[in-house]
């Protein structure tokens, strides 16, 4: 099967420089039959890469040992339902993951761009096929996953234990599905710009490649700080890791342009914004994975250092040149089609918004490429570490949240006087309302209490406009409320979608918020001895060290302590932390021993165990115990981000093609629930 993986390599490398040449040809010069057999190099490409994936999965699960990525990431020990992440869990397998989905999504947009978009995909299918050939070049060149050894070991490694999570079964798809549908809306932006066709029709084309590409990025980056919570053990779930970063900015960058594409389908505004944040995005995408790739930057996350990194260093210098080349030479076809009336308008306060966006993005950035620009000047790596980005960018965010709010709130092109006053006047005294409570109970850490009032105002104000909307609807049309409520949904999906993202950004802030009032202790513990720890919200939890067990599992040795747990005097229940050693078929130790979390959940705060160690020859346990308030509102908060996202893309609703026509046209649009 190696044979065939190979073989179908090199055959999509050499379709796929077919495609980039016959694609950009036929597209200047309009010859049909170039563009068709661009549009078939795209398909045949796809089939040659699925193949090989189908190659090496065979390889994967038949434990082909002599396969060089099979031995280092497989053993004949490992879950069945590892093997298939095996896939992705090295470079050389992700690369090959990476190039066969890209190759998958550009087939999707040859196929379901709509007839009106088609001039744009002859380009698209250059880009395409271009960004295939490097991944597909770099497999062949420096890290190919079809290597065989010399010899065929008994066993393999095995698979790192923390990668054996079910979290990460999907956290890295989920990302590289986000980093890789980021080429299909930058395939466009280049099509737009090669073809000098930069009207709105671009981005109605882009619309929902860009909202997968941002959902796909939103659930990879929620599954990821899941995953560090209950896998790692240090009790947190963002430790602004540069590898947590290089995902974090493509996102942010994203968010900026689904806002800011709004103001140029209603008033023809921000287009030079827009092209550069789809470009960045995707040049972000590909900085990701240097970062992981290259080995310049220490990261629990990243691959081993290899040469791989200075393919991927040369082809992003190499893509934003030519990429940001060929936009400056479009700038005076990307003038505005009207002006900022008023700094108190809806097109101000997006701007605002993408100000913020784009300056927290450049922190991370900035910080993240820190301690390399640090070694290159001084010969001295210097890290940057939470309290600078959390000093830079806590308090951007919590301008960004106040926007959140403030946006809907005013109207397009000037604001009155009369509509502020009575379009804040509940939203504001919400807030406010939830300042004083907080404070008469005694929270004094000015961040948190900000992000809690702030989020009360953001929460008001997307009650207001659904309550708005719902009752105009009940008033002209006699729907009774929840039906009003669910056709407002479904007539501006856009719209109200996008308001139900930010019900789950308001979760995850004060979820954020309540981790500054999270305690902690450390104690060794013999067997029937207790330690008690008080809760913020205060009650005091008795935890009792019951004892300690050995045992032998499928692939590790597990060392498990057992804890009861009271609240107030009240029993809880029994909870588990162990510590494991994973080993290979012949009992040897394969990784660093890694530790599994016990966590008990409520709604206002999670207890989080982790055995630090045993005492040798006894029973005796160091423990850390850990309450972190308020936990429980992230993962959920990210299950209502990623459902708004989903509501905003499902197909109808209003705002495609013709909406957007008619709003440059300049016909006036009356929003349901709009002053």
């Amino acid at each position: 099967m190696t044979l065939l993986g190979n073989l179908a390599l090199w055959v999509a490398l050499m379709i796929a420089l077919w495609g980039a040449v016959t694609g950009i040809v036929g597209g200047l010069q309009g010859r049909p039959d170039l563009q068709l057999s661009a549009r078939h190099a795209v398909f045949a490409t796809c089939a040659a890469l699925l193949v090989a994936v189908f190659s090496l999965e065979w390889a994967l699960f038949a434990h082909d040992f002599n396969v060089e990525y099979v031995a280092s990431y497989t053993s004949r020990n490992l879950p069945v339902f590892y093997l298939w992440s095996a896939l992705y869990a090295g470079q050389k397998g992700s690369l090959l993951f990476w190039a066969a989905v890209l190759s998958l999504f550009g087939s999707l947009a040859l196929l379901l761009t709509a007839r009106r978009h088609r001039a744009y995909l002859p380009f698209v299918a250059s880009v395409v096929s271009i960004v295939v050939a490097f991944f597909v070049t770099v497999m062949l060149a420096a890290a190919n996953p079809f290597e065989r050894l010399p010899f065929t070991p008994v066993d393999g490694r095995g698979m790192n234990p923390q990668l054996q999570n079910p979290g990460m079964v999907f956290h890295p798809p989920m990302l590289y599905l986000g980093y890789i549908s980021i080429t299909i809306p930058f395939a466009f932006a280049m099509a737009a710009l090669i073809s000098r066709r930069l009207d709105v029709d671009w981005l109605v084309a882009i619309r929902k490649w860009t909202l997968l590409s941002w959902l796909f990025l939103s659930i990879g980056i929620c599954l990821g700080m899941w995953w560090a919570y209950v896998e790692l053990g240090w009790g947190g779930y963002w430790a602004w890791d540069p590898v947590e970063n290089a995902s974090l900015l493509p996102w942010l960058t994203m968010t900026a342009f689904l806002h800011s594409v709004m103001i140029q389908e209603k008033r023809g505004m921000l287009k030079k914004w827009n092209l550069a944040l789809i470009i960045g995005s995707w040049l972000l995408s590909i900085f990701g994975t240097f970062i992981t790739r290259s080995g310049v930057i220490s990261s629990v996350h990243s691959f081993t250092q290899s040469g791989v990194g200075y393919f991927f260093l040369a082809f992003l210098i190499i893509a934003g040149v030519v990429g940001f080349w060929l936009y400056a030479l479009r700038l005076p076809l990307l003038q505005a089609e009207a002006r900022l009336e008023s700094m108190v308008s809806r097109e101000a306060s997006f701007l605002f918004n993408n100000l913020l966006f784009i300056g927290i993005a450049f922190s991370v950035l900035w910080g993240t490429l820190f301690p390399i620009l640090s070694e290159l000047v001084q010969g001295t790596k210097v890290t940057v570490g939470p309290p600078f980005f959390n000093q830079v960018n806590v308090p951007l965010g919590l301008a960004l949240l106040a926007l959140t709010g403030i946006g809907p709130l005013i109207a397009w092109r000037r604001a009155s006087l009369p509509n502020i006053r009575r379009q804040f006047a509940a939203p504001a005294a919400s807030g406010v309302l939830l300042l004083l409570a907080m404070l008469v109970a005694g929270m004094r850490d000015l961040y948190a209490v900000m992000a809690i009032a702030l989020g009360g105002f953001v929460a008001a104000t997307v009650v207001q406009e659904f309550a708005r909307g719902t009752s105009a609807r009940h008033r002209q049309y006699g729907e009774g409320y929840a039906l009003a409520l669910v056709r407002l949904v479904g007539r501006n999906r856009r719209r109200y979608g996008g308001y139900i993202v930010h019900v789950g950004i308001v979760m995850l802030f004060v979820a954020f918020a309540g981790m500054a009032f999270k305690t902690e202790t450390q104690v060794t513990l013999r067997p029937g001895e207790s330690a008690t720890l008080k809760s913020p919200y205060g009650h005091t939890y008795t935890l009792t060290h019951l004892g300690i067990s050995q045992y032998d599992a499928l692939n590790r040795q597990i060392t498990a302590a057992t804890v009861e747990v009271q609240r107030s005097g009240k029993r809880l229940g029994i909870l588990r932390t162990e510590k494991r050693q994973h080993v290979d078929a012949l009992g040897r130790p394969t990784f660093e021993p890694s530790t599994e979390v016990g966590i008990r959940s409520d709604l206002r705060e999670d207890l989080y165990i982790v055995l630090g160690g045993v005492v040798n020859g006894t029973e005796q346990a160091v423990y850390r115990f850990t309450i972190n308030p308020l936990v429980w509102w992230v993962w959920y908060g990210g299950m209502i981000l990623v459902f708004g996202g989903l509501v905003t893309m499902w197909p109808g609703g209003g705002g495609g093609a013709p909406a957007v026509k008619r709003m440059q046209a300049g016909y006036a649009v009356k929003l349901v629930g709009e002053a």
